[in-house]
This record gives C-alpha cells, structure tokens and sequence, in this order.
C-alpha cells in the first residue's frame, strides 16, 4: 500500500501561498508594471516537474483565491489559471527536457497567453486596459524563470517532494 506523502505535500503548497504573498506586495510606482506573475510561474513549475500531483483542480482553486486576494472578477483568474495548466500538463514531457533558454521562451508564450485570457475576460466585463505595459509582466517572468526553476528544484530536493 502506497503511503500518502503529506509533509511534501505541505511544502508543495507553501510555495503557492509565498507565490501568493508576493503578487500583493507592495513595489515601488515603478516596479509595479514589472511585477512577475509569481502564481502562473509556479503553477507551471510544478505542472512540469509533479504533474501527477498538479493539476487543473490545484490551479481552479488557487486561481479562485487569487480573484478573491486581488478583489477581481470571480473566477478570472482561476479560468486563465486552468488553461495555463492544462497546457502545462499536455506539453510536460517536452518542457521537462528543453534547455532552459527553450524553457524560458515556452514561459513566456504561457504567462502571455494567460495574460492574454485576464484581457479577454477583463475586456467582456467591461473594464478595458489597452496599455502596452500591461505585457510587461510576461517579460519580467520569463527573464526570472531560470532563478525559479533553480529555487524551486532546490525546495524539491531539500524538502524530498515527489
């Protein structure tokens, strides 16, 4: 009989909620147009690297946590969230084995495409934000996907998540 393996487990979501911690920190004015997308990066961390444990459910309700943390549009990001996922969990075998600098541009082409879905939705409700830096957010994540992916194999390793 398998034994689950809640203590990986726990620290696999500590890294959501420190994802979640980071995206309301407060920045500088200036710094705010570069905010990295701290809970797509790690979803997607972890749809490639554990995807028999991350998936479309995991990013449903840290996407409908995510709404309520940012007081946006109910279910917003939690459906930009479980595209993301699928797509990470369909293309996981590749990814997993491109160099990074494959695997940074593969980021980039995701956190754009969910970008990409928060101003589709954003734009049927009604509010409309059609400034060129709304992207850049997908370029600050991608050029930070490599120290991610560091950081995050090490948390793997360090704490045995599996």
């Amino acid at each position: 009989m398998v034994k689950p393996d809640f203590h990986g487990q726990f620290y696999l979501y500590v890294t959501f909620a420190i994802a979640l911690c980071l995206t309301v920190v407060p920045l500088p004015d200036w710094a705010v147009t570069w905010r990295p997308e701290w809970i797509p990066l790690v979803l997607i961390f972890w749809c490639i690297n554990l995807p028999q444990r991350i998936g479309i459910g995991t990013a449903w309700v840290v996407g409908i946590l995510l709404d309520v943390l940012q007081g946006a549009l109910l279910g917003q990001h939690a459906f930009a969230l479980t595209i993301i996922a699928f797509l990470s969990l369909k293309l996981h075998k590749r990814l997993r084995v491109y160099p990074v600098w494959q695997q940074t541009l593969s980021i980039f082409v995701l956190i754009m495409l969910y970008q990409l879905f928060l101003l589709w939705i954003s734009g049927i409700a009604g509010v409309s934000s059609g400034y060129w830096y709304y992207w850049l957010p997908s370029l600050s994540s991608m050029l930070l996907w490599p120290l991610i992916d560091m950081l995050l194999r090490a948390v793997r390793r360090g704490f045995g998540i599996q």
